[in-house]
């Protein structure tokens, strides 16, 4: 029912989750990133505890590996569940039970690790990782542009109608956190518009977070 991706900027320290399903709002269920720590995707028959579980065993110190390892030994039904994990150090493991739906798989890069089920194809996650890879600019253009690769190489074996990416950047929560939570048209292509709108504001939400007195004007109607 999903394919999705977890990355880590090799220049930035930024980390990215992407993903698409047919379900609902599959981004509220299945998107974890963590400022510093790291970035989880938890799909398949979703534990959406799994995220928080694998975000909190690496900032315990776990690397990628010890955090799935150690996911595989406490989740619930993990027979059920696919997990993507990249730590602070970019490394990735993948955690897909064998009873994942349908046609389903995954690959890995540097600082990338993508899953799918319920596949089109066996080779969409290793197509979201070359796209992902190939990509270039800010953490949230590569992460469209996976997603994208993703589509053109078949994607879901049915029509997607959710999609979302969240990424995180030294503050405590995500700098971008897009959204589609149901379209009949291509929800990829939704949260890919919401990007090219929200990208140049960016860091003027940040600043206005932190210090409001240093923000850009915002406007609105009667701001100077």
């Amino acid at each position: 029912m999903t394919f999705s991706l977890v990355a880590r900027c090799a220049e930035t320290g930024m980390f990215g989750v992407a993903i698409s399903s047919s379900s609902p709002a599959v981004a509220a269920r299945c998107s974890h990133a963590r400022a510093g720590v790291g970035a989880v995707a938890t799909q398949n028959v979703t534990d959406p505890t799994l995220g928080p579980l694998a975000l909190d065993l690496m900032e315990g110190g776990l690397s990628a590996a010890g955090a799935i390892e150690e996911v595989r030994q406490r989740g619930r039904f993990i027979e059920y569940r696919q997990v993507l994990v990249v730590d602070g150090a970019g490394r990735t493991a993948i955690h897909s039970g064998p009873r994942s739906l349908g046609i389903w798989s995954q690959a890995e890069g540097e600082g990338v690790a993508s899953g799918g089920n319920l596949l089109a194809d066996a080779g969409v996650p290793a197509a979201i990782v070359a796209g992902f890879t190939a990509a270039r600019g800010h953490l949230g253009d590569r992460l469209i542009a996976a997603l994208r690769a993703g589509l053109a190489a078949g994607g879901e074996a049915g029509p997607v109608h959710s999609a979302g990416m969240m990424v995180v950047d030294k503050v405590s929560w995500p700098v971008a956190d897009l959204r589609c939570d149901w379209t009949e048209d291509c929800p990829v292509e939704a949260i890919a518009t919401a990007w090219e709108v929200y990208r140049p504001q960016l860091d003027a939400y940040v600043q206005r977070a932190i210090d409001p007195r240093a923000a850009p004007t915002y406007g609105v109607p009667g701001d100077e």
